[in-house]
C-alpha cells in the first residue's frame, strides 16, 4: 500500500527557484570556477549540462513483479547515477563538454544515457541497481545509503566492458594508493558484454587490446570515499576540507542529504551546497529505434537548489575520476596539500602502503554468472509481448 501510494505521487518541481545572491564569492562546480558578477549564464550551463536523473513511474517492474515507480524510495540510487553519469561524461566527453537543449550530440553521449535508462537490460538502470542492493542487504524499495550505493556501482561497474572503469570503494575511511595502482593496471577481462550498454548497441570502444585479448594500460578509475562527518550533525572542524573536493579538478561531488533525503552535491557557494535534486518524479523514457534518448528530462534546466552546509547529515560519499594515472597522482598531491594539512581530525587518510592488519587486496573481477538476478530480454518490448501471450493462453 505504501508503494502504491508512491505510486501515484507525482512530485513537480516548483515554478520559482531561489537565483543565486549577488555576490563577488566565487561558485565553485565539479572542478570549476565560476564568478557570479561576470559568468553566471556559463555557471547555469555548466550545471544544466550534468545528467540529472529523477525518480520515475510507469517503468516495467523490477523484478518482474515489484514496483514501477522508484518514487519515495530510489533518491539515492538517483544520485549515485548522477555520479556515476559524470564520471562517464568525464570519461568520454571531457569535464568541459557542454549540452544545449535541441543540439546534436555525440553518440558517445546517448550511448552514455542509455545505460541509466529505467529498463532491466541497461547496466546502470534502477532494476539493475536495485536487485544488486539486495546482495547488501537491501530490499527492493529500500532506502540506500551513500556507502551502500557505492557498493552496488563497484558490482555493476564489473559486467560494465564499454565503459570499463575501476570502481574503488574506501575502507575504514582510508585510500591505500598501493591497491588502487594495483586494481586500475590489473590486465581485464575478455568475454561477454552482458549488462553492458555494448551489450545492447554493437561492439566496445576506445578498447587498447594485447594479442591475448587482454586490456592494457591504465583503467579510468572512479574512486568513492563514504565517510561519517560527525554523530547526529557535521562536525564543523571537516568543512573546509570537504569544500575543498569540490575544487579539485578530480571532483566528481558528493552522495549524501538528509535522513532518508538524497542529493547529489556538485558544488558550493560560501557555506552553502549546491545540489541536484532527484525528488521530481517523471514518466519512464526509452530510447528511440536509431538509438538516441530524448533528454529533455535529464537535464536540469533551472537554477540548482542549495542548502547551508550546516545541514547536511554526516554520512556522505566523495567521489572523484581519474581518466590516467597522472590524474590520478595530481589527486594524490592536491590531498596532500589541501585535505590533510594541518588537520588535528582528518576527514580521511591517504597511506602508500596496504595495511598490514588488512585482509589482502585482491583486484574485483566478474563473476562467473553472467546475471545481476534479472533475467536478460533485449527490451521492454519484448516483455510486453510475453505478457501479452500468456494472457492469451490464459484466455
Amino acid at each position: 500500500s505504501v508503494l502504491s501510494r508512491y505510486e501515484n505521487q507525482i512530485t513537480i518541481l516548483s515554478d520559482y527557484l531561489e537565483e543565486f545572491p549577488e555576490t563577488d564569492e566565487p561558485v565553485w562546480i565539479l572542478g570549476r570556477q565560476h564568478h557570479l558578477n561576470t559568468d553566471k549564464s556559463k555557471l547555469l550551463l555548466d550545471v544544466s549540462a550534468r545528467l540529472w536523473f529523477t525518480y520515475r513511474r510507469k517503468f516495467s517492474p523490477i523484478g518482474g513483479t515489484g514496483p514501477s515507480s522508484d518514487a519515495g524510495w530510489g533518491c539515492m540510487l538517483r544520485c549515485g547515477q548522477m555520479m556515476l553519469a559524470q564520471a562517464l561524461i568525464c570519461r568520454h566527453l571531457g569535464r568541459d563538454w557542454q549540452w544545449e537543449k535541441h543540439k546534436e550530440q555525440p553518440e558517445e553521449y546517448h550511448r552514455i544515457l542509455r545505460c541509466f535508462l529505467d529498463r532491466k537490460d541497461c547496466c546502470y538502470s534502477i532494476h539493475q541497481m536495485a536487485q544488486m542492493g539486495v546482495g547488501e542487504g537491501k530490499s527492493i524499495g529500500e532506502w540506500f545509503g551513500p556507502n551502500t550505493v557505492a557498493q552496488v556501482l563497484k558490482k555493476l561497474a564489473l559486467f560494465d566492458e564499454w565503459n570499463s572503469l575501476a570502481v574503488y570503494v574506501s575502507m575504514d575511511n582510508t585510500v591505500v594508493i598501493e591497491d588502487i595502482k594495483k586494481m586500475c593496471w590489473s590486465p581485464g577481462q575478455s568475454g561477454s558484454a552482458a549488462h553492458s550498454g555494448a551489450h545492447l548497441h554493437g561492439s566496445a570502444l576506445g578498447r587498447n587490446r594485447s594479442p591475448a585479448g587482454f586490456c592494457t594500460g591504465w583503467k579510468p578509475l572512479l574512486l568513492i570515499i563514504p565517510l561519517r562527518l560527525g554523530i547526529n550533525h557535521i562536525n564543523p572542524v571537516y568543512i573546509d576540507a570537504f569544500k575543498e573536493c569540490f575544487k579539485m579538478p578530480q571532483s566528481l561531488g558528493a552522495l549524501g542529504g538528509k535522513p532518508n533525503n538524497a542529493y547529489y552535491f556538485i558544488g558550493f557557494l560560501g557555506n552553502e551546497l549546491i545540489y541536484l535534486d532527484p525528488h521530481t518524479t517523471q514518466s519512464f523514457v526509452d530510447s528511440e529505434e536509431n538509438g538516441t534518448v530524448d533528454d529533455q528530462s535529464f537535464h536540469c534546466q533551472q537554477a540548482p537548489r542549495r542548502m547551508k552546509i550546516m545541514n547536511l547529515d554526516p554520512s556522505v560519499a566523495l567521489g572523484f575520476f581519474c581518466k590516467e594515472e597522472c590524474d590520478f597522482d595530481n589527486w594524490c598531491s592536491l590531498v596532500q596539500k589541501e585535505i590533510l594539512k594541518q588537520q588535528s581530525l582528518r576527514m580521511f587518510e591517504l597511506v602508500q602502503k596496504h595495511p598490514p592488519h588488512w585482509p589482502p587486496f585482491i583486484p574485483p573481477t566478474k563473476p562467473e554468472v553472467t546475471t545481476t538476478g534479472a533475467e536478460l530480454i533485449e527490451s521492454t518490448d519484448k516483455l510486453f509481448e510475453l505478457e501479452e501471450e500468456f494472457e492469451i493462453l490464459s484466455v
